[in-house]
């Protein structure tokens, strides 16, 4: 049986392919002021997760653990046919990388990932998710997207986002399906945290932290203390902080890979 892959994209850009994987209730339109710019220095490859926008939203509670997006995003590089990339992980996706740079550190160059509560959460924080999962789970199942426009990172309550990019995320919103995010919520969100894994890191990793997300703080300290070959940027901006700050998220992007590709040569 074929393997079901999530709806991937390769944008014009020279240089190495980047895998982007964007957050919960987002798409790969929450990339559209950064793709431009970072094929500059890079090839983008932009993946939607199980149930957001464009991907398919499969019945199978097993495509939505972490295990099996480290599988998909070694199929798409396969089909890339390309040795190394660097992978770029936004929230939720960021725990989603972080596993892939882990389990496969000899297929990556150096990876990035931004603020991400759910994929450095403690065990409490775990269990709390689990346990609360079901019910809100099953209330995106029967209230469909009335149900998604109450959850509070959807795009509808954002505040601080380009008009442009919220009304790309929103029209994208209008597809996302509410079996693919009621097993997001059930399945992915309450297994994709790496905190206890942070020491397995053996290639450049970079934590692009805005640092108005006070939320985040005691997350990227500890990411600080436990992480080897970690270096941290942070920018004067929110949770959002690609979309928010882009030129900012960009330069700091760009010079990771350029570091990267430069230390590799010698």
């Amino acid at each position: 049986m074929a393997m079901i892959l999530p709806h991937w994209q390769v944008h014009e850009g020279q240089g190495p392919h980047l895998l982007l994987v964007h957050g919960f209730l987002s798409s790969r339109a929450q990339w559209m002021l950064n793709i431009e710019a970072l094929g500059k220095v890079c090839t983008p490859v932009t993946v939607e997760l199980f149930g957001h926008a464009n991907s398919p939203s499969p019945a199978d509670p097993a495509c939505y653990e972490p295990g099996y997006y480290v599988a998909c995003f070694e199929a798409i590089r396969t089909a890339l046919g390309v040795e190394r990339w660097f992978l770029l992980g936004y929230s939720l996706g960021a725990g989603l990388t972080l596993r892939y740079a882990f389990e496969h550190p000899q297929r990556v160059t150096g990876h990035l990932f931004t603020n991400s509560t759910s994929g450095l959460a403690d065990a409490a924080q775990r269990q709390a998710w689990r346990a609360g999962s079901k019910e809100a789970a099953a209330g995106i199942r029967s209230g469909g997207h009335s149900a998604m426009v109450r959850i509070p990172v959807h795009p509808r309550h954002a505040r601080s986002l380009p008009e442009a990019v919220q009304g790309a995320l929103l029209a994208d919103a209008k597809l996302h399906n509410p079996l693919g995010i009621a097993m997001t919520l059930e399945v992915t969100n309450p297994a994709v945290s790496m905190r206890e894994r942070l020491a397995e890191n053996t290639r450049p990793a970079c934590l692009i932290w805005g640092t108005k997300e006070r939320r985040f703080t005691p997350h990227a300290e500890h990411a600080r203390s436990a992480m080897a070959d970690l270096r941290i940027v942070e920018l004067d901006a929110g949770h959002g902080m690609n979309m928010e700050a882009p030129a900012a998220f960009n330069l700091a992007v760009a010079e990771f890979i350029d570091q990267c590709r430069t230390s590799s040569t010698h």
